[in-house]
């Protein structure tokens, strides 16, 4: 399965933002954007203002790298969004939410979307009592996400459930952290992300 393995912190120093892809330590002195707040390479230092199409590309890349989507998923995700009713922008962005990946960060099963990820892959959860291992799986309305059984009593997971105390769950969701379940009750709207993205970027981009 295709994914991003390089250094994470060096995609938000290219963003200039942190994307929070290491969980804890990006909240921290550590975090690789407070030690260098400028763009990764030898002229990182110097980059020149952005034209039109640079900040388009730019608030693709960061959407991207925020739910850790590649190329070429990312265009399906959009020509799926550009088909559906309402406006192409928000749709994407609810699409890329209901990621079974980003679903489990969200419910506070992962401490970063990189994390939700690895867990899934592992195969520590389920989707309506089946073992689902696919990050990329779109779960619906009505979904109930757990972590399966034999996981349950892992450090692991109880070093997360630990990491992830007080997190705010998006009113679409609701999870029960004492039996480690949560249900999509509702589709995500765009006020219930919230992520620092233009979304009309996006669509400017990939309009031309």
């Amino acid at each position: 399965m295709a994914r991003y393995t390089g250094p994470v912190c060096r995609l938000c120093r290219r963003e200039g933002q942190r994307l929070y892809l290491k969980g804890a330590r990006c909240y921290t002195d550590k975090c690789g954007i407070s030690k260098r707040a400028y763009a990764p390479g030898m002229h990182g230092q110097g980059r020149k203002k952005l034209s039109e199409y640079g900040l388009q590309l730019r608030e693709k890349q960061k959407a991207r790298r925020y739910y850790g989507v590649l190329e070429a998923q990312f265009e399906k995700y959009f020509e799926m969004a550009s088909r559906k009713k309402g406006m192409t922008g928000e749709n994407l962005l609810s699409i890329l939410e209901t990621r079974l990946d980003n679903v489990v960060f969200r419910l506070g099963f992962g401490s970063s979307r990189p994390e939700a990820r690895q867990l899934v892959m592992h195969g520590h959860f389920t989707v309506n009592g089946k073992k689902v291992d696919i990050p990329s799986y779109l779960v619906k309305v009505g979904d109930v996400i757990a972590v399966r059984e034999k996981s349950r009593t892992s450090d692991k997971m109880k070093a997360v459930l630990e990491m992830t105390e007080g997190r705010v769950v998006p009113k679409w969701l609701d999870v029960n952290r004492e039996t480690m379940e949560g249900k999509v009750i509702a589709a995500p709207q765009r006020d219930d992300i919230d992520l620092p993205i233009e979304e009309h970027l996006i669509v400017e981009l990939y309009s031309k």
